[in-house]
């Protein structure tokens, strides 16, 4: 079976003392047998709450301890669970709340004001109930329920809002199979075993920190190390102290720890390390290289959606068949290039990634119409990023459709732009997108991000590009900013960019 119910149990019955999670904060430890507990013990709660199984259960959760036995426990319980964005503004989350309608929400006492003050802004507010929690609590929510119904492969499981950069957060419904594909194509493609242990350096209200740390170690019966937080200052450290094999991350922090310390230099164990992964937003080749060069771990560079359950597209567990610049092959589902009809184009001919297979979203929660839109006929998924793939099977993005750069005309890849800013050595991070103009519809903005001590100007900044990008490529306007608008990631969200920093 494959459904999270079927994994826990499994784990529970054939490796019940091993470590699940490890809480670095507080050394508390969750094995198998006390996850398989947490999950029955709060299935009783829940169904003293009334929440029956199909119903769907709210969490706003900072990583830790609670966050990961009540995610994969409201799941294991037949339920869906519904992680909320920590970063979100109260309107935001009343939105998610209402319309997920969740009847339930599991809240840590540090984020209890926010939601309270969420479900005060709609009137269905006042029937959800509400339990709070303290996020190192280690005892689970009640006594184990030994009689559960059956949960169907098909069930639904996880609800994920997306981001919602150009409007409000759509819903994606994600059965128990495919949350479980998820997990079985990290662990397959990354040949993870129950020796392996990841460090968890992304929130658990984002796939890829869900499905890539929190459920391929539960199928792999391996462990994560999971912090409140991502920390530059003790991230090596922690990986360190606890025998990570493995690391997760997203480019922004790949940018943040090449800015810190050199583990070995510091004395630090890190040798057991055998890769890293990056994910949720490409890695620029600048930082790929700089990275291994420095730490001397190599990156898998891979690609995930939330409507794919994460990982889709990764590159081979082998070095010397990995592409820098490519999130790599399709992997567990299957991927393809098509022109704006939906239509596969041949190799090398650039169109709209799309990918299909078990771990793709049932929908976006009522909303069929865009659900509809969504798909290609034959099942085919638009992620709407735009790319090409090479007579290898390596796919590579090159921007995003609604992010496109239309330059009189021509179609400009913002990634394009941001990478020739990267190769300035005072850049740390770099962001394009469109600005209006009266004489071409579009021009080239972009934001910088410098590396601390650095000294540069943006005309020093423009120059610079003219010379890597000519001149129709180069930005119109550039400033420098002290930080760039992301999603619950670490993504820069492009379209935000005009409205952070207009342009001087």
């Amino acid at each position: 079976m494959r459904t999270i119910r079927h994994h826990v149990d499994q784990r529970a019955a054939t490796r019940p003392a091993d470590i699940y999670l490890l809480a670095p904060e507080t050394g508390a430890i969750l094995t198998y047998a006390g996850l398989q507990e947490h999950a029955r013990g709060l299935a009783g709660r829940l169904s003293e709450f009334g929440i029956r199984a199909g119903d769907t259960v709210a969490l706003m959760m900072p990583n830790g301890f609670q966050a990961a036995a009540l995610l994969l426990g409201v799941m294991y319980a037949g339920r869906i669970a519904a992680p909320v964005n920590l970063l979100s503004q109260p309107a935001q989350i009343a939105y998610v709340i209402e319309h997920s309608d969740a009847r339930l929400v599991l809240v840590s006492r540090d984020q209890e004001d926010r939601l309270r003050d969420a479900l005060a802004r709609f009137p269905a507010g006042a029937a959800v109930q509400v339990i709070v929690l303290d996020v190192d609590a280690t005892e689970p929510l009640g006594p184990p329920q030994q009689e559960l119904p059956e949960v169907a492969e098909a069930a639904d499981a996880l609800l994920m809002y997306t981001s919602g950069t150009t409007g409000k957060p759509k819903g994606v419904m994600l059965t128990q199979r495919a949350v479980v594909a998820g997990g079985e194509f990290t662990t397959s493609a990354h040949a993870l075993t129950p020796a392996d242990r990841v460090l968890c350096a992304l929130p658990l209200y984002h796939i890829n920190g869900q499905i890539v740390t929190a459920v391929a170690p539960l199928v792999s019966g391996g462990s994560v190390v999971m912090p409140h937080k991502f920390s530059a200052s003790n991230y090596w450290e922690t990986a360190a102290a606890h025998g990570v094999t493995w690391l997760n991350f997203v480019p922004t922090i790949v940018s943040y720890l090449l800015a810190g310390l050199d583990p070995r230099a510091e004395g630090l164990d890190v040798a057991r390390i055998r890769f890293a992964r990056s994910a949720s937003a490409p890695l620029p080749p600048e930082l790929h290289r700089a990275f291994e060069e420095r730490f001397g771990i190599g990156i898998i560079e891979t690609m995930g959606m939330t409507e794919t359950a994460a990982p889709c597209f990764t590159n081979p567990l082998d070095p010397a068949r990995r592409k820098i610049g490519s999130p790599g092959q399709a992997y567990g589902n299957e991927g393809r290039i098509a022109d704006p009809e939906g239509r596969p184009v041949a190799d090398g001919t650039p169109g709209e990634i799309c990918v299909r297979g078990e771990n793709v979203m049932r929908c976006y929660y009522k909303q069929d119409d865009v659900t509809a839109a969504a798909f290609w006929p034959g099942g085919w998924l638009r992620s709407g990023d735009l790319g090409h793939r090479d007579a290898d099977g390596f796919f590579f993005v090159t921007g995003r459709l609604k992010e496109l750069i239309i330059k009189g005309g021509e179609n400009i890849a913002p990634r394009e732009i941001d990478e020739a800013l990267l190769k300035h050595p005072a850049v740390l991070e770099a962001a394009a997108t469109a600005m209006p103009d009266p004489h071409y519809g579009q021009e080239i903005y972009a934001c910088v991000m410098l590396r601390e001590g650095s000294a540069v100007t943006p005309a020093e900044l423009l120059e610079f590009a003219r010379g890597e990008l000519g001149r129709y490529k180069t930005p119109k306007c550039l400033r420098i900013v002290s930080d760039l608008p992301r999603g619950p990631s670490g993504k820069v969200q492009r379209l935000k960019l005009l409205e952070a920093f207009p342009p001087e």
